[in-house]
């Protein structure tokens, strides 16, 4: 009796790799409806993707215009016209530390470069000021933001708010990061200027297009969540 009991333990346990269990599935109707679903959620996307991160949303009573340095000349132009156009007391301009070149011209950031092509451009030399931000490894919109309000502080200035230029899906971005650092003492306001690289509204069509809204799309979110 002892040894048929003590058997029983040395018996290797049953092991079962497959069972059948029933599931349910879509039908031919169901897989229908769930594809039409999610194709129309990819086209909605798509559609409305590049007017989110392009946003343009200016404040009319803007005391003054920040205008990222790294703008392409194209964008600096419209900066000029929005300016000429508007109630602004100056124009402040931002960047960090050129990479290239920096030993070839008097220029040194990407504020100064900016900044002097906006009055080769037609603004008043009392109007433009360079805000040159400190040379950073990541998060250079946070920078320029933080060294954009310390100059404030240094100037002895408290605008109630500004209005900040950006170009086409990098202004979402922007934006998010100076609202963050400057609001609620200062209200901010966006214009995002129009790239020339691809067709805002077909942006899916060109390798350029594709490229800058999905890498946009992808950073914004980061610093919505991270940053």
């Amino acid at each position: 009796m002892q040894k048929r009991r003590n058997r029983r333990w040395l018996k290797l346990p049953k092991i079962t790799l497959i069972k059948r269990q029933e599931i349910w599935t879509l039908t031919a109707q169901g897989w229908i409806i769930a594809i039409a679903l999610i194709a129309s959620w990819v086209i909605f996307i798509i559609t409305h993707i590049h007017p989110f991160l392009a946003v343009t949303s200016p404040l009319k009573s803007a005391e003054f215009m920040v205008v990222e340095g790294w703008l392409p000349d194209y964008a600096l132009q419209e900066a000029v016209t929005e300016f000429q156009n508007g109630n602004y007391r100056q124009i402040i301009t931002t960047g960090s530390p050129l990479e290239v070149g920096n030993y070839l011209t008097e220029y040194h950031s990407f504020a100064d470069v900016s900044a002097a092509t906006l009055q080769k451009l037609g603004l008043p030399p009392d109007k433009v000021i360079a805000v040159p931000t400190p040379m950073v490894t990541k998060d250079r919109s946070y920078a320029s933001v933080a060294e954009f309000k310390r100059w404030l502080s240094q100037a002895n200035l408290q605008p109630a708010s500004i209005n900040l230029v950006s170009l086409d899906a990098h202004t979402r971005r922007s934006w998010l990061v100076f609202k963050r650092l400057l609001a609620p003492e200062i209200q901010v306001g966006a214009i995002a200027t129009k790239t020339r690289n691809y067709e805002p509204q077909q942006w899916w069509r060109y390798s350029e297009g594709v490229r800058t809204v999905i890498y946009e799309a992808i950073a914004y979110i980061y610093a919505l969540l991270f940053n």
